[in-house]
């Protein structure tokens, strides 16, 4: 029983993980991604960002949420330039543009 309970804490940590950052609508995960493919899979400046905004219908703000989860869940990296590359989905074997 003590193993149990010592492992809550621990799935909670992992459940909070899996889950999209708050107030981003429920079906924005997979409409992200597509937007972000559909951009090159690189988002690097307003000419990125922007597409993305107006294909899932979410903010600036709720993109750069929904990035930053990317990232926390190793679904995204950060590159050299301050740029974000999805690295799943159609993503995932797409080549980093120079």
């Amino acid at each position: 029983m003590n193993k149990f309970l010592v492992s809550l804490p621990a799935l909670g940590l992992v459940a909070a993980c899996a889950m999209p950052p708050q107030g981003v609508p429920a079906d924005a995960v997979g409409s992200y991604d597509a937007a972000v493919a559909s951009v090159g899979c690189v988002m690097r400046s307003d000419k990125d960002y922007l597409p993305v905004e107006i294909q899932t219908g979410m903010t600036r703000e709720q993109v750069l949420e929904m990035t930053a989860y990317k990232i926390a869940n190793d679904q995204a990296v950060k590159l050299e330039d301050g740029s974000v590359k999805l690295t799943t989905g159609a993503c995932a074997d797409a080549a980093t543009p120079a």
